[in-house]
């Protein structure tokens, strides 16, 4: 399988992101996290007034959003289409929110993108992570960004070790990717498309796509 299996293009279907100008440039995806903040500034300028809300401190909300009592927004941030914000969201900044997605109650989000169709709907972290288009996280399940001794995060996989260069970096799932309750992605955690992580999981290093993850070195091809 060899890395090609990591890189954007294996893992994404760029049709269902705004952020695809951004992706499109990144060999792997976790090239674009440290680009996120200022693409969603160029993004936002961007979108029609007509159709978006601009509020203080570069938020962006598409007018049939729905943002629920008692959560908060930090820019930059944009929240597209039908998107639902729960009361209790906290975002933290650097988020692009994509159409249809839910960010549920006392879900945080930081340093993210969310491809359209995406669910975090419940007690869910995210912090400089993908999330490919209708990926879903159960109730619980986290992406642990920083590694505990704060040295630069790698990615593993069969075909070698990638050296990222980052001290922050959660998770990328690719499209159609389900997290079970309470899963804990490790720093640099990879996961193919339309792979299932069981519930309780502790993952670390790249899951390929099509595969059920039990724990690790159990992984079986969905049949």
């Amino acid at each position: 399988m060899g890395l090609d299996a990591l890189r954007t293009e294996a893992l994404f279907d760029l049709s269902h992101t705004a952020a695809r100008p951004l992706l499109e440039g990144a060999e792997y995806p976790w090239q674009a996290l440290p680009g996120i903040g200022a693409f969603i500034q160029e993004l936002g300028a961007s979108l029609p007034l007509s159709e978006y809300e601009r509020r203080e401190g570069d938020v962006w909300i598409h007018k049939s959003a729905v943002l629920f009592p008692n959560c908060y927004i930090a820019g930059p941030c944009v929240v597209g289409p039908g998107a639902q914000v729960r009361p209790g969201a906290f975002i933290r900044g650097n988020a692009l929110v994509g159409a249809g997605c839910v960010v549920g109650n006392s879900t945080e989000l930081k340093n993210v993108i969310l491809f359209d169709s995406v669910q975090v709907p419940h007690y869910n972290y995210v912090g400089d992570s993908i999330l490919g288009y209708k990926s879903h996280m159960g109730a619980g399940a986290l992406t642990s960004n920083v590694k505990q001794d704060k040295g630069l995060v790698t990615v593993r996989a069969e075909g070698g070790i990638l050296e990222t260069g980052l001290k922050k970096f959660g998770a990328i799932l690719g499209d159609g990717v389900e997290v079970g309750c309470s899963a804990v992605l490790n720093p640099g955690t990879v996961v193919g498309k339309g792979s299932r992580i069981y519930p309780l999981s502790m993952v670390r290093g790249f899951v390929p796509g099509g595969s059920i993850y039990k724990r690790q070195g159990e992984v079986a091809a969905i049949r």
